[in-house]
C-alpha cells in the first residue's frame, strides 16, 4: 500500500523536529526551526501539528515508539525468558552519548511542565515496564527465576536502568559504560534470583 504525501510530509516533519530537539532541547525548539530544518513554512507545520506542544510530544512519541518497538519485539519473540531479559537489558543500557537517550531525558524532564507530553512518556515507560513484567513473569513460570513480584521488580530494574542512564548520559566520565552494565546487570539479577554472571 502506497503512502499518501500528507502521510510523506508528516513523516519527514517529525524525523526533523526530532533531530531539531536532539540538538536544541524540547525546551529551546520553536516551531519555526522546525519549519526551516525541513524547509517548509511555519504555517504548515501548525497545519500538521495545530500547537508547539503537539508537534513535540508527537515527535518525542515518533522517536520513542521506534525504542519501544525493539524492546517489544525481543520481550514478545519465542525465546526463553532467561535469553529475553539479557537481550532487554543490553538493548535498553546506554551506549555511549546516544541521541536516543538524550531525547529521553528531555523528554521526562519537559513532561512536568507539559501535560500531553507527559501522557505520552507515560504511556510509553509503562509499556516498556509492562513487557519486562511479563518476561519475569515468564522466567517465574519456567522455573528460571525466583522473584514473588515481578511488577515491582520490573519497576525496580527500570529506575537503576533510568537513573544509570541518565547518570552516564548528563556526567560524562562520572561511571564508565561497564560500570553501568555491571550494576544493571546485578540489580537485576538480585531481583529475579540468578547468579548475576548468568546475565553476562
Amino acid at each position: 500500500m502506497t503512502r499518501s504525501l500528507a502521510e510523506v510530509r508528516l513523516d519527514s516533519l517529525l524525523r526533523t523536529a526530532c533531530e531539531v530537539i536532539v540538538r536544541r532541547g524540547i525546551s529551546n525548539t520553536r516551531t519555526a526551526d522546525v519549519a526551516e530544518a525541513a524547509g517548509v513554512s511555519q504555517a504548515l507545520v501548525f497545519y500538521h501539528f495545530t500547537t508547539k506542544e503537539r508537534l513535540l510530544a508527537q515527535a518525542f512519541e515518533y522517536a520513542a515508539e521506534q525504542d519501544i518497538a525493539r524492546l517489544d519485539s525481543v520481550a514478545r519473540s519465542g525465546a526463553d525468558a532467561l535469553t529475553r531479559l539479557k537481550r532487554l537489558v543490553k538493548l535498553y543500557s546506554p551506549v555511549g552519548r546516544v541521541p536516543a537517550w538524550s531525547l529521553w531525558i528531555d523528554g521526562w524532564a519537559e513532561s512536568m511542565r507539559t501535560p500531553e507530553l507527559e501522557k505520552v512518556c507515560r504511556r510509553l515507560d509503562l509499556r516498556w515496564r509492562q513487557d519486562l513484567s511479563r518476561v519475569i513473569e515468564d522466567g517465574v513460570t519456567e522455573g528460571v527465576f525466583d522473584c514473588p513480584d515481578p511488577t515491582g521488580a520490573a519497576w525496580r530494574i527500570n529506575a537503576v536502568m533510568d537513573g544509570l542512564a541518565l547518570q552516564y548520559a548528563v556526567h560524562e566520565r562520572m561511571i564508565s559504560r561497564r560500570q553501568v552494565t555491571e550494576w544493571v546487570r546485578l540489580s537485576t539479577a538480585r531481583e529475579v534470583g540468578l547468579d548475576p554472571a548468568r546475565l553476562a
